[in-house]
């Protein structure tokens, strides 16, 4: 596999996907028409989503496509926002302020919830399809954390800034190098390497 189209318009994620398939040899590229519609992302899990995405985009560009669904899960929300999370607060006409009133809503919903009580994890499912539909492979990571109080950082993006680690840094106080060591997407990819196919 020498060329992979990811099904995103975030540059944020195929620059995750490209630190760690870039090295494989394989070229990562954004989709690049906007004229194919999006497709309905009516999945009850990110699999779901992921697969819908893959098969679809694979289709429509008669190419091999990576396509992911992935969001934050927080326990005592019972997983919530989960498969919603870009679309949980349901504002903003940009990305930038989709993040903000998402987050908002997060710590709203979490007002008086003490910290034992505020695990959560951001979780990345891959799948990866044909032109012709057929799904090659599948994986799933996890990014393990707590919901902080207040956003800190500026790096990353989505969540990022809550999502609290081990080591009492943000996802969003990582680097870009630490975050692909560690987070959800990157454990997903590096999950995924060995089911490429040849």
């Amino acid at each position: 596999m020498q060329k992979l189209t990811i099904a995103t318009s975030n540059p944020h994620k195929v620059e995750e996907i490209s630190a760690v398939l870039g090295p494989l040899g394989i070229d990562c590229v954004a989709l690049g028409r906007t004229d194919i519609p999006e497709p309905d992302e009516d999945g009850v899990t990110f699999e779901e989503n992921a697969r819908i995405k893959a098969v679809a985009y694979a289709r429509a560009l008669g190419e091999t496509v990576l396509a992911d669904d992935s969001g934050l899960e927080v326990d005592a929300l019972g997983g919530a926002p989960g498969v919603q999370s870009a679309r949980y607060a349901g504002l903003g006409a940009t990305r930038e302020e989709r993040d903000a009133a998402n987050n908002a809503k997060l710590l709203a919903a979490l007002a008086g919830v003490p910290d034992a009580r505020r695990a959560a994890r951001f979780v990345c499912v891959l799948t990866i399809a044909r032109p012709d539909g057929t799904i090659v492979a599948e994986s799933r990571g996890t990014f393990e954390g707590v919901i902080g109080h207040v956003p800190r950082g500026a790096n990353g993006f989505g969540y990022d800034p809550l999502l609290v680690l081990p080591d009492g840094r943000t996802s969003a106080e990582l680097t870009s190098e630490e975050k692909n060591a560690r987070s959800h997407r990157g454990n997903a990819l590096r999950l995924i390497v060995p089911k490429l196919p040849r």
